[in-house]
């Protein structure tokens, strides 16, 4: 279960292979060739089970070849000690063909590979994936059930359609697309308790991870469109918002649609193996992870010119105020900014893979399945605008009621007759009106 757990984060992560590819998957992958390279050799020498000597075995951990009595098999420690223990002096173990057949193997792997470390850190570990699958499992549901109030929301307010909502819009549906992407990765390719995942090679799962990486880098490329968009706001005097407006759609839409396409034909011809999950080929990974990095740090140089140019109007003799307030409007300015923009991504951008990858979990995974979230609540549900329309339609509402149950009070003989409280309202406004215009010629001929 943890080692399922340990595959959707590295997943999530878009973590190369060196990390992505848990312990169970490593093991069946080389069960897997040692049985073949065991058939080989026996095709090879011509042996059976009853041929004298060791038969070739796989111990589950490493695989040893067919030997003669009184041969010695020297064999390196497994690739997935190398991975999980990088710093570790790995050494060789050796196993003795006797007539009795195998014997143990010499040093053990304890002492050789630093099992004995991996076991523990491994225990220490299950619990630990668990709960960050389940934390980040928590915040994109969150996430997801807010960006959909959020959405109802904006569409719903005709006087809230502007060029500014429709980015935050494509934004909520990035995060959305996110989100249900995750939800569908992990219920198609890790629903099993199992490794059955590893050796999974559909079309379907191949289009689920297709449908995950669009999402992922369309939910970057609107992080960055949204620093884009408020800085040309801030420096541009005449901005034609909605023939930029247009080229925002094609970014944010298009560049990503190009980017995954890319890289899926590239892993079509060159790296067709698994449910590509799994990233053998690093050259290939850049096609997508590079215009990731690069839309991260764009928006990085972005974010940093905003914070100058608000420095120097909050300075400005025309804003007023003393220096506390302007930098506590500061502060509060670049803490909005923050997730609006994605800044948190930047500590581990270009930080190697294997760094402190439990605080990039926590950090990416755990805080980051919240930012859909938060940014819905501020740019949502805390924004000015927003509020002010909501409570003028609670109003509008609360008067139309009002005047609808003052007139069924008043005549209670139209309240039964069917007839809705709009549509007396109507009809007593056109009678009122008729009556007025029938008396202006009566009032003429008494003058």
């Amino acid at each position: 279960m943890a080692s399922i757990a340990q595959a959707c984060l590295a997943a999530l992560l878009l973590l190369p292979v060196a990390t992505a590819m848990h312990s169970d998957c490593i093991f069946k992958k080389e069960q897997a060739m040692c049985l073949e390279k065991i058939q080989r050799v026996n095709d090879l020498m011509g042996l059976n089970d009853s041929s004298p000597g060791c038969p070739g075995m796989w111990d589950n951990i490493t695989c040893w070849k067919p030997a003669h009595v009184g041969e010695m098999v020297l064999v390196s420690c497994p690739e997935l000690f190398r991975i999980f223990n990088p710093d570790q002096d790995m050494r060789v173990v050796s196993r003795n063909c006797t007539e009795d057949g195998w014997s143990e193997p010499f040093p053990h792997y304890f002492d050789a590979c630093g099992f004995e470390e991996y076991e523990y850190e491994t225990g220490d570990q299950d619990y630990y994936y668990l709960s960050v699958k389940a934390l980040y499992t928590v915040g994109y549901s969150t996430s997801l059930v807010t960006l959909t109030t959020a959405m109802v929301i904006l569409c719903r307010f005709r006087k809230l359609h502007c060029t500014r909502n429709f980015i935050h819009m494509n934004l909520f549906v990035s995060f959305m697309l996110r989100a249900i992407s995750v939800f569908i990765k992990d219920w198609i390719l890790y629903a099993e308790q199992d490794s059955n995942h590893c050796f999974v090679s559909t079309v379907e799962c191949k289009a689920v991870m297709v449908f995950f990486h669009y999402c992922v880098v369309s939910n970057y490329f609107w992080l960055f469109i949204e620093g884009l968009y408020l800085f040309t706001l801030l420096v541009e005097t005449f901005f034609p918002e909605r023939r930029y407006f247009c080229w925002y759609i094609i970014i944010g839409w298009g560049t990503p649609t190009v980017c995954v396409s890319v890289w899926a034909m590239l892993r079509l011809y060159f790296d067709d193996t698994g449910c590509w999950d799994m990233n053998d080929n690093t050259a290939l990974w850049w096609v997508i992870k590079g215009p990731v990095v690069g839309s991260i740090m764009v928006n990085f140089v972005l974010f940093v010119g905003i914070i100058v140019i608000l420095v120097q109007k909050l300075q400005s003799p025309d804003m007023g105020g003393n220096e506390s307030s302007i930098y506590l409007r500061l502060a509060r300015s670049t803490l909005l900014l923050i997730p609006l923009f994605g800044i948190h991504y930047t500590v581990f951008a270009f930080s190697p893979e294997n760094v402190s990858k439990r605080e990039r979990l926590v950090f990416e995974l755990g805080l980051g399945s919240f930012q859909g979230f938060v940014v819905a609540v501020l740019y949502c549900f805390l924004n000015g605008e927003v509020q002010a329309e909501i409570k003028r339609k609670w109003r509008s509402w609360k008067v139309n009621r009002y005047f609808t149950m003052d007139f069924k009070h008043r005549h209670p003989s139209l309240g039964s007759s069917g007839v809705n409280g709009g549509t007396q309202l109507s009809i007593l406004s056109k009678s009122s009106s008729q009556i007025r215009m029938s008396g202006l010629p009566a009032d003429n001929l008494a003058t």
